[in-house]
């Protein structure tokens, strides 16, 4: 009889172990037939490119999203603790309907809105390597479409609390993508806007 028991219970053993193996294996799959970077992927990626993204940023000279906001005012809030993730952007407090800007020259790929962002442009740089995101927007620049062309400190938007920003607490959310080869406004390796404009290390 116990041996019986210590039989069956190896049994379920072996099987709970193929079956967490066979459902990582066509997880891993999925992720390289979809072309989206693994957490490992992505964070090795994040570790080895953070200085040359940061380098190549800093050579485009960007200019600060919102106007009448300077380099002191800024707080790093890359790696704050939000709802089951870090944050991995840049807020930007500013009174309401205060002007966003383009920070570099490049396209407006994608005019979207969301319960989480709100109203949000994401621009792609000239050279389609990162994607600038402007988050909880008051409203767009007038006229504003995808495919527009923006130079650096074109307005973009207004300032505001659309999505799920706290409505007494107008801010900017920033955040910025280096693109993968897909090119994609959804996908890419967060950069901490912080380090472009702050550079002690």
């Amino acid at each position: 009889m116990r041996d019986e028991m210590v039989r069956l219970l190896v049994t379920s053993l072996l099987v709970g172990l193929g079956l967490s193996l066979l459902v990582a294996a066509l997880a891993s799959r999925s992720s390289r037939v979809a072309g989206v970077p693994t957490p490992s992927q992505a964070s090795g990626r994040a570790r080895l490119g953070a200085a040359p993204d940061l380098a190549r940023l800093r050579e485009r000279a960007l200019v600060l999203p919102v106007e009448g906001i300077t380099v002191a005012e800024l707080r790093d809030s890359f790696s704050d603790p939000r709802s089951g993730h870090l944050h991995q952007a840049l807020d930007i407090p500013a009174p309401r309907g205060r002007r966003v800007v383009a920070v570099d020259d490049g396209e407006v790929r994608k005019l979207h809105s969301s319960a989480d962002g709100g109203l949000t442009v994401y621009q792609f740089d000239s050279s389609e390597s990162y994607c600038f995101m402007y988050a909880h927007l008051d409203r767009y620049a007038s006229g504003l479409r995808e495919g527009d062309v923006m130079r650096k400190g074109s307005l973009i938007g207004y300032v505001g609390t659309t999505g799920n920003a706290p409505p007494k607490v107008p801010h900017l959310h920033f955040a910025v993508l280096a693109l993968t080869p897909a090119r994609l406004w959804w996908q890419g390796v967060p950069v901490n806007p912080f380090r472009v404009w702050v550079f002690a290390e």
